[in-house]
């Protein structure tokens, strides 16, 4: 099976209780951003994991796609 890698950053720092529900990714908080990266399976888990986002309010700064990672 093969997986995309994303990292996804958005304006603000995802708190320690909000970032608990986002299992998929990993998360960097530097300098008033948070950076997801997480390997995604298809475009509708990347597209499920943007809607949560937008419903927390975060500002989305940019998704970059780094390529398919075989898992």
């Amino acid at each position: 099976m093969t997986a995309t890698r994303y990292e996804i950053v958005v304006r603000g720092e995802l708190s320690d209780r909000l970032s608990a529900g986002f299992e998929s990714v990993t998360l960097a908080r530097s300098a008033g951003t948070t950076m997801l990266v997480g390997d995604l399976a298809d475009q509708a888990q990347l597209y499920g994991l943007l809607a949560v986002i937008q419903e927390l309010g975060f500002e989305l700064v940019s998704v970059n796609s780094s390529g398919e990672v075989a898992h």
